[in-house]
């Protein structure tokens, strides 16, 4: 039978308005809004410098230059002296400003960062896997770099604009508010555009950050998965697979570039039309001797200090749905439900030592799709080693995520604890103690880029390196860990590398021997190693998994054999329980096992390595 996992829909995005999205963000990140209104009057205020150069110029021409000699030097000294300290004044305030600001959405941002990555390890497996590696990365980094972005320049140019466009609108009226009126009907159809132009732009830029995580997801799976590149002299595939992903964010940047090309040619257009309609109906009005020429002068200027900002402000209206888009993304993420949920400190504690678990009537679906698991009826007791059998598909590995709760069951309970009585459910107990109790060894051991001190200590932070020495020698480890370089100091390379698949798999059991757990759930950590690494981490089990509860999902049959107890799933369900020998003369599914692995033993003069697998394909 194949069991397969059904597509799993992707997180699903909120379409709220920039508006609702902006609010939103800030409550999540208060720091930003620490003294926000101190910032934004010295955004204010830093607006002034701009609007005392047109007064300058008409209180100069006015004064009598522009008759050719009434002018007193001593006025235009005074004029540009109060001019070069307003000035000086509000570019001091404008850095005053921008510090202020940096630190406020630096600090801010870097919470949700660091809200944003821990909310991802609180979502089940079964959620991760709904979305690409690559895509919850970017929401993580690169869409949190473009809220950091719009806030620190183009957030505040919005205040900057507005202050700038306000002052000289107030200028002008007091100039003349015929004047004024013409520039703002010439304003008037770009001002009713721009909500159509901001839900396109909108829609485009989504499409442009949902881009940015697909090219990241397909760049950086072959850089992971080089050596798989190169076996199977697939570089032009996979090349092909990432210029696509290159190309697909690049026509979404296109398309959104096309829009910002509109919205800022329309701001030319308006500022264009303004600039003439003022110079003609200036001069008009100068004729009638209804403004003097100074005024006519300084109010050129003046709709210069109101262009500027409204042409910006398609570049604001630009960054600012990019940054929404963004931060859409981030709050989508942290408003996915941790459908696995921690019980945090309310949470029931565990005893000390050897643990069993029960399940009770369990079955698990995923989203959409068949049982994987029905009906799971079944206790583990505690310091029996159990070895869980099972061709692929059969619901082995997803025995074991419930038992380490991974995943939550769609029915039932599953139940941990020892000793007589009700044990709790494992739905309340807190990760921490879950996690200090049962520890789940996969098959293939991640490791990080560090020392193998670095490494080790993942299993007990603030262990003493005699502490390190000592698990190695328990485990009797002593003469590989003899055969390392720099010892504790030798680096492992990324994800491991540079140590064999054996020898990673050997760090995995010391870094579980140091958590000490009281239940130990392994994916046949001691598959696919050379006979010598086999025969050390065989010796090394032996040591980890003596006096301790054990659940392992076996693909060798040898590893079943020397079990006290076996499960064996079928079909998604539990179909055989007893012992080696007991099964193998019921005649079932673990008979036909053992019979298809005597016959590949005499036919290949040795022990097979993985019978189980058969020729049904599927996920567990």
């Amino acid at each position: 039978m194949t069991v397969t996992e059904p597509d799993i829909p992707e997180i699903a995005q909120s379409r709220q308005t920039g508006m609702q999205i902006i609010r939103r963000g800030l409550a999540l990140s208060p720091a930003i809004k620490d003294g926000l209104w101190v910032t934004i009057l010295l955004a204010v205020l830093s607006t002034v410098g701009g609007s005392v150069v047109p007064i300058l110029i008409q209180r100069t021409v006015d004064s009598g230059l522009g008759d050719g000699g009434d002018a007193r030097l001593s006025d235009i000294a005074g004029f540009l002296t109060i001019a070069a300290f307003l000035i000086l004044l509000t570019a001091g305030i404008a850095y005053w400003m921008r510090i202020r600001l940096f630190v406020a959405s630096e600090t801010g941002l870097a919470q949700m960062r660091v809200d944003a990555f821990r909310h991802v390890h609180d979502l089940s497996m079964l959620t991760q896997n709904s979305e690409r590696r690559g895509v919850l990365v970017s929401r993580v980094t690169s869409d949190i770099d473009q809220v950091s972005q719009f806030l620190q320049f183009t957030g505040i140019q919005i205040v900057v604009s507005a202050g700038q466009i306000i002052v000289a609108t107030i200028i002008m009226a007091y100039y003349s508010w015929q004047l004024t009126i013409v520039v703002l009907v010439c304003f008037l159809p770009l001002a009713i555009s721009l909500k159509w132009f901001a839900q396109r732009l909108s829609n485009a830029y989504d499409t442009v950050r949902r881009t940015v995580g697909e090219m990241i997801a397909v760049i950086a799976e072959p850089v992971v998965g080089a050596s798989v590149v190169r076996a199977h002299a697939i570089e032009r595939r996979t090349q092909d697979r990432v210029d696509a992903g290159i190309k697909g964010n690049l026509d979404a940047n296109v398309k959104a570039q096309k829009l910002v090309a509109v919205t800022f040619a329309s701001s030319g257009v308006a500022g264009g039309l303004a600039n003439a309609a003022v110079l003609a109906f200036g001069v008009i009005l100068g004729v009638a001797g209804d403004l003097s020429m100074g005024t006519v002068i300084a109010f050129a200027f003046l709709v210069g200090l109101f262009v500027g900002p409204v042409q910006t402000a398609t570049q604001v209206l630009t960054d600012a749905q990019n940054a929404i888009a963004s931060w859409r993304r981030v709050i989508d993420l942290l408003d996915t439900p941790a459908d696995v949920v921690d019980p945090g400190p309310a949470g029931v504690t565990l005893p000390e030592g050897s643990l069993g678990a029960r399940f009770e009537k369990v079955t698990f679906a995923y989203p959409g799709g068949p049982n994987v698991l029905t009906d799971i009826d079944v206790e583990l007791t505690p310091r029996q080693r159990i070895a869980v059998v099972g061709e692929t598909g059969s619901g082995k590995t997803t025995f074991a995520k419930l038992l380490t709760r991974l995943m939550d069951p769609t029915d039932g309970v599953v139940r941990i604890g020892a000793g007589e009585g009700t044990w709790p459910d494992i739905s309340t107990v807190s990760f921490a103690d879950l996690r200090h109790h049962v520890l789940m060894v996969p098959q293939e051991g991640f490791l990080f880029d560090a020392t193998l001190r670095d490494n080790l200590l993942y299993g007990r932070r603030g262990a003493t390196d005699q502490e390190l020495l000592d698990v190695v020698a328990d485990l009797e480890l002593d003469d590989w860990f003899a055969g390392l370089p720099q010892g504790l100091d030798t680096r492992v390379g990324q994800r491991g590398e540079s140590l064999s698949a054996g020898e990673r798999q050997l760090v995995a059991l010391l870094r579980s021997a140091l958590a000490d757990p009281g239940f130990i759930v392994l994916d046949e950590a001691t598959s696919a190693v050379d006979p010598q690494t086999e025969l050390r981490a065989t010796r090394a089990l032996d040591r980890l998994l003596d006096g301790r509860s054990s659940v392992t999902i076996a693909h060798r049959l040898s590893t079943a054999e020397n079990a006290d107890r076996i499960l064996v799933f079928d079909a998604g369900r539990l179909t055989e329980d007893g012992t080696h020998a007991e099964l193998v003369d019921a005649g079932g599914v673990y008979s036909r096992l053992h019979a298809s692995w005597i016959a590949q033993a005499s036919l290949s003069g040795q022990r097979p390595a993985d019978p189980t697998a058969s020729s049904v394909t599927g996920r567990a």
